[in-house]
């Protein structure tokens, strides 16, 4: 049988206490805004508007990337991803290439200095996330890490529904 969200919704309240609801909606709404503050401090520190700093960081598995690509994954229309690339070939931190197999088709590339500014940001990534295990004894660290991988696969199962 197949439910509405507001079905499961109904169907879930009734085993779960309306305070538990209000205190997850607040630790996701307090997390929420610390990534954002997160994020702000990010682009005031490397300089770097918000949209190009999360699209530099689409680069750190990928060789090459179209900017139909990048509009997908950053899920943004095709017409911001083009002022997001430009902005970008402008600091000098990625490249237009041809494509050998198809010139209609351009892809694009990180040049040395968006290589160095990429792996600044994991850098830095690297140690708050760590700075932010650090702040918990390991049992707990565990304890968050497994707690974490349930809450996203709930909010993945979630996801599945809205649709």
């Amino acid at each position: 049988m197949v439910h509405t969200m507001n079905e499961q919704t109904t169907q879930s309240n009734d085993t779960i206490p309306s305070y538990q609801v209000d205190q997850f909606q607040g630790l996701i709404a307090k997390l929420f805004q610390c990534c954002q503050e997160r994020m702000q401090y990010q682009s005031d520190r490397f300089k770097l508007p918000d949209a190009e700093l999360r699209c530099l960081q689409l680069f750190a598995h990928e060789r090459y990337l179209t900017p139909k690509g990048i509009a997908h994954k950053m899920n943004v229309v095709k017409s911001r991803v083009t002022k997001i690339i430009d902005g970008m070939v402008r600091r000098k931190l990625i490249q237009r290439v041809k494509d050998p197999e198809d010139s209609r088709i351009t892809l694009l590339s990180l040049t040395p200095k968006g290589q160095d500014k990429l792996n600044e940001i994991n850098y830095f990534l690297e140690s708050i996330h760590l700075e932010v295990l650090s702040q918990m004894a390991p049992e707990q660290r565990k304890a968050v890490l497994s707690n974490l991988e349930v809450l996203k696969a709930s909010m993945e199962a979630v996801k599945e529904l809205m649709v």
